[in-house]
């Protein structure tokens, strides 16, 4: 459970999103709102299976 100023709740999470703005926001523009799901999609399969 999350408790309100514990940083220590949410560590997992606050470090998959750093990897994931780094790894797949900050080197692509999308055109679209598919092209961007599409992306999160293989991204996270991807973190998921391979990168861990």
């Amino acid at each position: 459970m999350s408790r309100k100023g514990n940083c220590f709740d949410n560590a997992v999470m606050e470090n998959f999103f750093g990897h994931l703005k780094e790894e797949l926001f900050h080197h692509v523009r999308f055109l679209s709102t598919d092209a961007l799901e599409t992306a999160l999609h293989e991204y996270i399969s991807w973190y998921n299976t391979e990168r861990i």
